[in-house]
């Protein structure tokens, strides 16, 4: 308690205190007394005071240029901006007229039976009775080990692969269905479910979880084939070793989109040339 009441009343050591007393009696202490010393005061006070006003003057003459550089560079990339949509718009109306003149060769080429063929290619919206297969990976993505994939690591997860998406979409085609479309993009005969790091790519467009398989034919029977195909089978299998969720639904009228992009390929039979002497192997020329 000596101690703290010291510290309270003496809050200043006495060391100090007898140096400041030292100072005042020799004279050290307060405003500089002699002309010099008053002079160089005064002289450090201007020049300070010089510095301050000359960073304050730059700064404002300064300011309206960079104001104005900025403005130039928010109007050049609203300008570049506005010409980007533009060609895109141009790019998506030309996209549109392709596919559309796709379309009719389609037809056209396709004589009496032009609407099949359309129908196959994926040239046209398509509607009818169908099922509604929901594909999503598993609440915990980090279970792993055997199981149908057959396989270790990073692959044998909770999370839906583009292999399944594959054996799902093969497993509807030969269970009946007519047409699928998953998450809104229409597959056709061309169409290729591949893989890009943790995403599945439907014809190179990348899809995400969950994953919404449409596809047309007769409800009840298509949603029966496939639950005992093998690919369902492999399904339930994923869902029981890896707890993917999936649910499967027959729909009295799904609406299927035209595929966005078709690649038209045409082929006739080469004519044997008898004056060459050129065997004919039977193949066609694209």
């Amino acid at each position: 308690m000596s101690l703290l009441t010291t510290v309270m009343e003496h809050s200043l050591d006495e060391g100090y205190a007898e140096a400041s007393a030292r100072r005042r009696s020799d004279g050290g202490a307060g405003m500089p007394r002699t002309l010099r010393a008053k002079l160089g005061l005064a002289a450090g006070l201007v020049l300070a005071a010089f510095v301050v006003t000359l960073g304050a003057a730059e700064a404002r003459v300064a300011a309206p240029v960079v104001a104005k550089e900025r403005e130039e560079l928010i109007d050049r990339v609203n300008a570049e901006t506005a010409t980007a949509d533009t060609l895109e718009a141009d790019v998506e109306k030309l996209r549109k007229d392709v596919n559309e003149r796709q379309r009719k060769a389609l037809e056209r080429h396709g004589g009496d039976q032009g609407g099949l063929v359309a129908l196959l290619s994926g040239a046209t919206p398509v509607e009818g009775p169908g099922i509604k297969l929901v594909v999503d990976d598993a609440e915990n993505t980090d279970q792993g080990g055997g199981g149908p994939r057959e396989s270790t690591g990073f692959a044998d997860t909770g999370r839906v692969r583009d292999r399944d998406m594959q054996r799902v979409v093969n497993g509807l085609w030969q269970s009946g269905a007519e047409a699928i479309a998953i998450n809104g993009q229409r597959l056709t005969a061309l169409s290729a479910i591949r893989a890009a790091g943790d995403a599945i790519l439907v014809d190179n467009r990348p899809l995400v979880p969950p994953y919404t398989v449409l596809a047309v034919g007769d409800g009840k029977q298509l949603a029966a084939a496939f639950r005992d195909s093998a690919d369902g089978q492999y399904l339930q299998a994923l869902h029981e070793s890896f707890d993917i969720r999936t649910s499967i639904s027959e729909q009295e009228k799904v609406r299927l989109p035209a595929a966005p992009s078709l690649i038209v390929r045409t082929a006739e039979p080469q004519a044997a040339d008898t004056d060459s002497g050129a065997a004919d192997t039977g193949k066609g020329t694209s």
